[in-house]
């Protein structure tokens, strides 16, 4: 496998970049990376490891920037030169911690959209009480129609399915209720379409079923989805930091501590975000990854072992052959 990773993308770039990148390298033996970025950054690795190459680029996609404008302005970025070498299969995927909206922009400008679907979607997956779930759409469409949810469930349901190993995933419509009357004309029309589709949908679901796992995928528009995604994020950090607090509070509960360490391990590292990788951009042609902003070098990791299992399970050629067999289901 080939991936092109943007090494100047994300808070911690391009250090914590690369420092994953090798670490993925010695890791997995059938891969070879190819990094994007400042000549004057990337030079020194030249020969370093023999599956990793290196692409120059002399501009850099900031995350304050507008991405539209970004993408047509920066046409020589490290995410855009890395989308070019992507759309010529000079590599199999890619994957950066840069700018989400400019990913996007430059994604479907540069890749376009699987036929059948009308806007893509990011796709993480969140830690749950059963194991994980996927969310989609996590900030990508902030205003979406009942066409738009139907669609993500159909590429939500592929992706629990392939990666999951899960032969019927559970679907469901986030929502402020459960009961089938509840949501605005947007939702109630999905979830009229979804209940008639061939999907396994459970109906709605709200905020607080989510961390129990109740369902493999959940529905939503981004805008929502982005206010779920951050709001699990914070209530995680805020959690295991009360947990520290009260651990080492005396050197009673410190005691207590040792005695529970390896459960308190096994806690944290199920809520950490940086062991579930990146978020596919799914609807794009190509695999396409959007990694955590804050990534460190293990976070980009577990990103480039999820890319990996991502073109491995060809998600994507399954997303396509699924929207062609429903059909008329997704023309809401």
């Amino acid at each position: 496998m080939r991936l092109a990773i943007d090494a100047m993308g994300g808070d911690h770039a391009p250090e914590e970049i690369i420092k994953g990148s090798l670490e993925a390298l010695n890791y997995f033996r059938d891969m070879e990376i190819v990094l994007v970025g400042r000549e004057e950054v990337l030079r020194g690795l030249q020969g370093k490891e023999e599956r990793l190459k290196l692409v120059y680029a002399s501009e850099v996609i900031e995350n304050d920037e507008a991405p539209v404008t970004a993408v047509r302005r920066k046409k020589d970025s490290s995410m855009i030169v890395g989308l070019e070498l992507l759309k010529k299969e000079e590599v199999d995927a890619f994957l950066s911690a840069g700018n989400t909206g400019a990913l996007m922009a430059g994604a479907l400008l540069n890749l376009g959209r699987i036929k059948g679907i009308e806007r893509p979607a990011l796709a993480p997956i969140l830690p749950t009480l059963n194991g994980a779930t996927v969310l989609l759409d996590a900030g990508s469409n902030t205003n979406c129609d009942a066409q738009n949810l139907v669609q993500f469930a159909v590429m939500g349901h592929v992706y629990a399915q392939k990666m999951f190993g899960i032969e019927r995933p559970k679907v469901g419509l986030f929502n402020i209720g459960v009961e089938e009357e509840k949501g605005n004309e947007v939702v109630k029309k999905a979830f009229e379409e979804l209940k008639k589709s061939k999907l396994n949908f459970i109906g709605n679901v709200e905020g607080r079923d989510i961390p129990y796992g109740v369902c493999e995928v959940v529905v939503c528009d981004g805008f929502v989805g982005n206010a779920i995604l951050k709001s699990m994020e914070g209530i995680a950090s805020v959690i295991s930091q009360l947990l520290k607090e009260e651990l080492t509070r005396n050197i009673f509960t410190k005691l207590g501590a040792l005695l529970i360490m390896g459960g308190l391990k096994r806690i944290t590292k199920k809520m950490d975000y940086t062991e579930y990788g990146g978020a596919p951009l799914l609807g794009i042609k190509k695999p396409v990854i959007k990694a955590h902003g804050n990534s460190k070098a293990k976070a980009i990791f577990n990103a480039i072992k999820q890319t990996k299992n991502f073109v491995d399970n060809d998600v994507l050629n399954h997303i396509k052959e699924e929207i062609e067999s429903m059909g008329d289901e997704l023309s809401v």
